[in-house]
């Protein structure tokens, strides 16, 4: 495999780190054969008959593209079979180097390239021969030798394929590299079929030399063969395309988004380095220039293309193709070495009689390699639809602004947001970083599905009218997602930016008007810097988002990014795949917290609550391994394991004399399940449980915003006989009458306000008003957080009737729970029945 490199990346001269290594280890075999074999040049001619098989192996070759970088796939084992069986090594390695030298001198390479392809194939000979050298001697033509010769040329196509991986990866990077080492591992095939070929060639020449003549003919007779098919191959292929690519064009071309079909299939399509699509100017409409790179991601501002060669185009209103295969422009020629190009193709647009303007290929991959009279016919073809295309969608006029721009607010979208931080940051100025406010409009869902799509259209488009007001000139205002918008400029410090961050979240707050109502739009800001959170722009945007997801979670709405959140992000994301292995194994474990009547120190129910120890990041936070069952649907399987280890062992308790109700956490999601309250009566049957023993805790801020898709659910769970609770009460946005809607039975209080009653005469008035107005509903109340005696005499004063928290204990395994239960309580008989009464309390 020859290497046709023309990465810009690094420098070429990388290329003699593998260069040097494999001249050397041949230069040392040459040596050491030399000096066992001194007599070998008495084999001139065989020596000369293996080269001159060597330049027609060399000279039959297939090209084969990674990426930018085109190579050559040698067909050159079936000399290297018949040298090595036939001749001495020395006499086959220099045939091999001195066929390489001259097919590389003759090639338009550069130094670097022709030193190493000659170096590669005298190291992969040299290679080659050390393996057979290794085995038995070779004696005859017959099986033996077969594998002999052939671990040697296997090992000879391993060391090409590693090699030229290795001098991609040193010229280019390592995903080039790794590119080039799937794509070379399809030369194992070809070299297997080579060394099968080459065999018989073997055993039929050391039969009889005249069977070189038969031979001869059978293999040009295969090259003729396969030379046509690749030919019929490669037409029917690009027939394909040019199909898949005019039909894209069709079909996607009316939304904006030609330029993105276009460019990039024509790079590939014609396998060029640049495509280009240029319009001129046109009244008021401005001049359009975007151009694509093989390797590049999103669309340039320049064109390689010389303006001279487009000129010409237009003047003639004719394709003009210019190269080393076109000799009716070479007197373009010299434009072209001033630009740094080495061949172009340069076809007018036109609808109907109209030239609309051009599309341009540049630099056809590989350096041995230009266009074709071929290639400019297909170009042409793909000119034809795209004039048409260009025209019936109107792209004149709104091509390059809507490449960069969202329609609805048109603000700069994220590809131009993107491309103006990639140049912000390459600029570093003393005292001044980069920031980027990432804001995210909340409630944009609820104005959606409430007063359509078109009042959630207003609203954007009033945020960033707002937002564009109140930035200043010197900041870029993009729209990047839904409900996303981005300001980003340059600040004097980190504390500026949260300055200014936290006064444009307060400036957008206001009313918006849509339509009839007047609306308060709340926002989340996150903020990234430059270059204290990274140099690249998608690291910045990604960065400033995980910060204002963070920031929902804030009374003030600001987050500055810190590590730990990517973190944090990462970390769930890796933790899907092992929570859905944990729920299926069983390893996710069930924890139990007592839940005790304040006034007589009963001990009445449990709480079931799901803990998780991972093997490799011990104990998971259940905030996370929630969420990541929330995102990936695992949700309705962790609440299922839990309720049911809760009414397993609830009748076990029953069983052994120790009746006790559980409670179980329920998400807003589970409650939009309709099937949800008919699994619960299953199980309930199933554990012979009463519906009255079990409890399920919603909590306040999750259900509210979900009241009315959660409604019938909760209304069914009701009818079933089990009690329902408010979880976290006190922390939702919402009003206490509220409570008059749901269906529920009993109030527990958010331990943040439990923990600070008694210290703390806001969190004492909120907890009374808790239980004054929930006892004007009939309503039960718990307390969550109890942690010290005063705060328990507290509750017990203010009328709450259930307590939990580490005052009587933390959540247990089973095993000790039902410890603790032995030795922290004592039967009692109630009139009721008999419970079990704390001892280390009252």
């Amino acid at each position: 495999m020859a290497g046709r490199s023309q990465s810009r990346r690094r420098s070429p001269q990388y290329a003699w780190l593998v260069t040097s290594p494999l001249a050397i280890f041949a230069v040392i075999c040459l040596a050491v054969y030399w000096y066992q074999t001194p007599a070998w040049w008495h084999e001139w001619p065989g020596a000369l008959l293996v080269l001159a098989a060597f330049v027609a192996a060399h000279v039959s070759v297939l090209s084969v593209v990674v990426r930018r970088q085109a190579f050559l796939v040698v067909l050159n084992e079936i000399p290297l079979i018949l040298a090595i069986y036939f001749l001495s090594p020395p006499a086959v390695i220099l045939a091999q180097t001195v066929a390489s030298l001259a097919t590389q001198l003759w090639s338009r390479m550069d130094v670097t390239k022709q030193a190493y392809n000659v170096a590669k194939s005298a190291a992969r000979t040299a290679a080659a021969l050390v393996v057979v050298s290794a085995l038995p001697k070779i004696d005859g033509a017959g099986p033996g030798t077969w594998g002999i010769l052939s671990a040697g040329v296997v090992t000879a196509t391993l060391v090409s394929w590693l090699s030229y991986a290795g001098v991609i990866t040193a010229v280019q990077d390592r995903r080039a590299g790794q590119d080039a080492l799937r794509a070379g591992s399809q030369t194992l095939v070809t070299a297997a079929i080579n060394i099968v070929m080459g065999l018989v060639c073997l055993v039929a020449l050391d039969a009889t030399w005249w069977a070189a003549i038969p031979l001869g003919l059978l293999l040009l007779a295969l090259a003729f063969v396969l030379r046509s098919f690749a030919r019929f191959f490669r037409q029917h292929r690009t027939l394909t395309e040019v199909y898949e690519l005019t039909q894209a064009m069709r079909e996607q071309g009316n939304d904006g988004s030609l330029p993105d079909i276009l460019l990039s299939r024509v790079c590939a399509l014609m396998r060029a380095e640049y495509a280009t699509l240029w319009l001129p100017a046109l009244g008021r409409h401005p001049e359009v220039l975007l151009t694509a790179r093989v390797d590049g991601k999103g669309l340039l501002d320049i064109a390689p293309t010389p303006t001279a060669v487009r000129e010409e185009a237009l003047k003639r209103g004719t394709t003009v193709a210019v190269g080393a295969r076109f000799a009716d422009t070479a007197h373009l020629r010299p434009c072209l070495r001033d630009s740094g190009v080495k061949d172009v193709i340069a076809v007018p647009l036109r609808s109907g009689q109209t030239t609309v303007g051009s599309l341009e290929v540049t630099n056809l991959l590989g350096d041995a390699t230009t266009f074709r009279d071929a290639d400019v016919q297909v170009l042409e073809t793909i000119a034809a639809h795209a004039g048409v295309a260009v025209e019936n969608s109107r792209l004149v006029e709104r091509l390059r602004f809507d490449a960069y721009h969202d329609r609805l607010t048109s603000l700069p979208n994220r590809r131009r947001v993107t491309d103006a931080l990639a140049e912000s940051v390459k600029v570093r100025a003393p005292g001044e970083v980069v920031a980027v406010i990432l804001f995210d409009v909340d409630g944009l869902r609820d104005v959606n599905e409430s007063m359509g799509h078109a009042a959630g259209d207003k609203l954007l488009a009033e945020v960033a009218e707002r937002l564009r007001s109140i930035a200043g000139p010197g900041a870029l205002v993009g729209r990047i997602g839904g409900d996303e918008f981005v300001v980003t400029l340059r600040v004097e410090s980190t504390e500026e930016t949260v300055r200014l961050a936290t006064e444009m979240r307060e400036q957008l707050r206001g009313p918006m008007i849509v339509g009839s109502l007047a609306l308060d739009v709340d926002t989340a800001a996150g903020v990234s810097l430059h270059p204290d959170h990274g140099d690249d722009p998608d690291a910045l945007l990604r960065r400033a988002e995980l910060a204002a997801n963070s920031a929902k979670a804030l009374p003030y709405g600001v987050q500055m990014f810190h590590p730990a959140l990517e973190s944090r992000a990462a970390r769930r994301l890796g933790l899907a795949a092992d929570l859905r292995r944990a729920l299926d194994a069983g390893e996710l474990e069930v924890h139990f917290q007592p839940k005790v009547s304040i006034k007589d120190r009963h001990l009445i129910g449990v709480e079931c609550l799901a803990r998780w120890q991972h093997p490799a990041h011990g104990e998971v936070s259940p905030d996370d391994f929630v969420a990541v069952a929330e995102h990936t649907g695992q949700l309705h399987r962790l609440t299922q394991v839990v309720l049911t280890a809760g009414l397993r062992h609830c009748r076990e308790w029953a069983d052994a004399g120790r009746p006790l109700s559980i409670a179980v956490n329920l998400s807003a999601r589970t409650l939009l399940d309709p099937r949800f309250p008919d699994q619960v009566h299953e199980l309930l049957k199933e554990y012979r449980i009463p519906a009255a023993q079990v409890t399920f805790e919603i909590s306040e801020p999750g259900m509210l915003g979900e009241i009315e898709r959660a409604l019938p659910t909760l209304c069914r769970l009701r009818d079933l006989g089990v009690r329902l609770s408010v979880d976290d009460f006190g922390t939702g946005a919402s009003s206490l009458s509220y409570l008059r809607q749901l269906p529920v039975h009993e109030v527990k209080i958010d331990d943040s306000f439990v923990q600070g009653m008694a210290t703390d005469s806001g969190d004492l008035a909120i907890v009374r008003a808790v239980i004054g107005l929930s006892r004007e509903f009939g309503l039960t109340v718990v307390a969550e957080g109890v942690e010290s005696e005063l705060t328990l005499d507290l509750l017990a004063e203010l009328g709450c009737e259930i307590g939990q928290g580490y005052f009587f204990s933390r959540p247990l395994p089973v095993e000790r729970l039902n410890t603790w239960l032995s030795a922290q309580t004592e039967p009692e008989e109630t009139p009721t029945g008999e419970v079990r009464r704390l001892r280390a309390v009252g």
